[in-house]
């Protein structure tokens, strides 16, 4: 008999939409026959400790505690009736279940306030541009933030929205930190936590668990679910996986682990997971396994003897949202940064286009691991499949493509697939700044339904940029940023300082090219991120290639993956911290961009030596695609409606071609030789975007110049081809 399978998500990940990686092993295991339930432990914990019930508990615990408060917890605690009889209706507003409670907190005399309150006073221009929903929301999170503060310093220090006890799982080379948390007597946020799995359990009746640890934040919460089923459940077995042990759990010697978990899988989790659920059933022996780890006398053992490769993506099944409660999760908005709102804001469906990353060679990036290394595409087909089985499952249309960078010639055919089959999708991605997203292809994309866009510019320096293998330069970031932002799609940066020999002059030189990019309008939002050596990195692997040295931590037996590492020819990384990210929190918001870069930093910088016109020079070098080889022709309006008038000039009367065109928005005409306007009413038809099959640009040449109407290299510098252009007819 087939044994049943829980998946679970310990806390916390995000408030407003579930970790995909357990709808994707349901999903692979329907494709099986195999029973199987899911649930996101980080949102059921919530919401039972962010209700009128919760908090009477909270409360009455620190009524019963000696434990001395700071002036703002006292403040909250002080205010514990208004927290107990607001909460349930803000977490209503926060479930979009209560519209017209925004009203009231918009007045700012509904909401007891704390300190998270307090920032609000520098935050007048975001209010501005949000309507009152949005603000709303945006008071909502600092509320509940208040009382998340409350929980962190009275209740459980390791308490976090997005993360619990993230500090216990980063870069812990020794087991030591984490068992004497776990050791510890309960919390009553771990409490809780080990209630709503008591109540899985009893539901859902599984013979394994397997608990899903993507972040640092989800170690601790994932082994106190494994220690309570051990001592409440010892029959049940305990597997875990997910991207904290691909990455940081790849040289586990320390056998205590398995006092909380029977067996950790590495890397893609269908097959290791299959062939555990084999053994299980009794169908193989344990050295079978395929990379998995466990304890046999004592000793940690990895197995790998399985003959099966990995499931290939075209066989993993469509992700299987059911058994979450889609309805539950709460849309806020911690910070006014546009592409972080995407994050915090609205249900996204989470789906993978690729495996691996297609470029593959960035020196700060894990390529060494299969996640990174192994590229295989999916087909537009297949994904649209898989898209319209997960709208009509969740009547949710937003995507969230999570790839490493999404591969432009698939999101090309995807975005081709989506308007064929008439699709109302909204999504965004991750991409390279890569030649290939020229202006047509975004504008494709955004056709199909693409909002945003986020991309590695990383340290804004060619030198580094060619140092770390990123395959772009600044000047090609700035053309493809042009070019999103022309189509309407939002663009994200990802920025990073500190790379190995990065001197405090190419530091300001990065800073100033993310000031004319955001003066250019071509980017709207990004983020500073302090360069991190990894173990599995070209840089982690091979240091003093890149003349730095690896100085720790020593090699423990439990986690391995942060290096800490000394950059003896580079700036003082440290000191550039809060002067980026205070700029870009400027620049994002349109102002201080005529603010010396000295103004940022509390110590001397150089002048930067970038042009003040750099970035707008290298967007005005727009490079000429579109006679490449194996470009397509598509046609994204509506068919034209022709007719013939009659001009004079001078003696002679010329007919005269008019194409009257209809879009959303408004009619618009082209006005052409008849014999040309006769050419486009016939082939038109054969370009729309909505055909199954694509038209080439060499086929349209050779038509054309069939045709008789002359040479199409003329044409295409014609008025009739630059309104055509203009209106919708896409060359890729």
């Amino acid at each position: 008999m087939q044994q049943k399978t829980l998946f679970i998500t310990p806390p916390f990940t995000q408030l407003n939409t579930p970790y995909p990686a357990t709808a994707y092993l349901k999903g692979f295991l329907n494709t099986l026959g195999r029973e199987s339930y899911q649930a996101d432990l980080g949102i059921d914990v919530i919401l039972e400790l962010f209700s009128s019930k919760g908090l009477r508990t909270l409360f009455a615990q620190l009524d019963d505690s000696d434990i001395e408060l700071s002036e703002n917890s006292f403040r909250i605690y002080s205010l514990k009736d208004d927290y107990i009889s607001t909460i349930d209706p803000v977490i209503r507003f926060l479930k979009n279940l209560n519209p017209t409670l925004a009203h009231s907190i918009c007045d700012r005399s509904y909401l007891p306030e704390a300190s998270r309150f307090q920032q609000l006073e520098d935050m007048d221009w975001a209010f501005g541009t949000m309507g009152i929903h949005d603000k709303a929301r945006h008071f909502a999170t600092l509320y509940l933030e208040d009382l998340g503060d409350l929980i962190q310093e009275a209740v459980d220090p390791h308490f976090g929205f997005s993360r619990y006890a993230e500090r216990l799982g980063r870069s812990a080379t020794s087991f030591d930190e984490m068992e004497a948390a776990l050791e510890a007597p309960d919390t009553l946020l771990s409490k809780t936590l080990t209630d709503v799995l008591e109540q899985k359990i009893e539901k859902y009746q599984p013979d394994i668990v397997c608990i899903s640890v993507p972040f640092p934040g989800n170690l601790y919460g994932g082994f106190k679910c494994g220690q309570y089923l051990k001592k409440h459940y010892p029959n049940i077995k305990i597997v875990m996986g997910g991207g904290f042990p691909n990455t940081e759990l790849r040289t586990l010697k320390e056998p205590r682990v398995f006092n909380y978990i029977d067996f950790i899988c590495l890397d893609d989790g269908e097959a290791p997971l299959l062939s555990l659920l084999k053994y299980l059933d009794g169908e193989r022996e344990i050295t079978q396994l395929k990379r998995v780890y466990c304890r046999v006398n004592d000793e940690v053992i990895y197995h790998n003897g399985a003959k099966e490769k990995d499931v290939p993506q075209r066989d993993t099944g469509t992700p299987d949202y059911s058994d979450l409660p889609l309805h539950d999760y709460l849309s806020v908005i911690e910070i006014v940064n546009p592409m972080h709102r995407l994050w915090s804001d609205g249900r996204w469906n989470k789906l993978t286009l690729a495996h691996g990353c297609y470029w593959g060679k960035c020196s700060f990036c894990d390529i060494s691991l299969d996640y990174i290394r192994r590229y295989e595409p999916m087909t537009a087909a297949l994904l649209c499949d898989r898209i319209e089985e997960i709208i009509a499952q969740t009547q949710q249309n937003g995507f969230h493509f999570v790839d490493e960078a999404a591969p432009p010639a698939l999101l090309r055919d995807l975005a081709l697939e989506i308007i064929r089959r008439k699709l109302t999708v909204v999504w965004w991605t991750n991409i390279r700044f890569e030649k290939n997203f020229t202006h047509d292809l975004c504008l494709l994309l955004k056709a199909s339904g693409c909002i945003a866009i986020s991309g590695g510019l990383e340290v804004a320096s060619d030198r580094l940029l060619e140092r770390m293998k990123k395959g772009v330069t600044v000047a090609q970031v700035a053309r493809v940023a042009d070019a999103f932002t022309q189509a309407g799609i939002m663009v994200h940066a990802y920025l990073m300082y500190g790379f190995p020999t990065q001197t405090a002059q190419e530091t300001i030189d990065s800073l100033e090219m993310v000031r004319q990019l955001f003066q250019a309008g071509i980017v709207q939002s990004g983020f500073w991120h302090r360069f991190a050596m990894t173990a599995h990195s070209p840089v982690g692997l091979h240091p003093e290639e890149f003349d730095v040295m690896r100085i720790g931590p020593h090699m423990g037996d439990f986690a391995n993956n942060d290096l800490e590492h000394q950059d003896p020819t580079g700036a003082n990384h440290d000191l550039f911290a809060e002067g980026l990210r205070k700029s870009l929190f400027n620049y994002m918001h349109g102002v201080c961009l005529d603010f010396p870069h000295s103004r940022w930093f509390d110590f001397k910088v150089p002048p930067t030596s970038i042009p003040p016109n750099y970035i707008e020079k290298s967007i005005s070098e727009l490079p000429d695609l579109a006679n490449r080889q194996n470009a397509i022709v598509t046609w994204l309006g509506s068919l034209p409606e022709m007719s013939v008038f009659e001009e004079k000039k001078g003696k002679k009367v010329y007919e005269i071609a008019e194409l009257v065109f209809y879009n959303k928005k408004k009619e618009w005409a082209v006005e052409t030789e008849v014999a040309v306007g006769e050419w486009l009413v016939e082939v038109m038809p054969k370009l729309l975007s909505s055909n199954a099959e694509a038209y080439p640009l060499e086929k349209l040449r050779n038509d054309f110049e069939a045709a008789g109407l002359g040479s199409f290299e003329t044409f295409m510098t014609s008025m009739t081809w630059t309104q055509l252009r203009t209106g919708g007819m896409l060359v890729l």
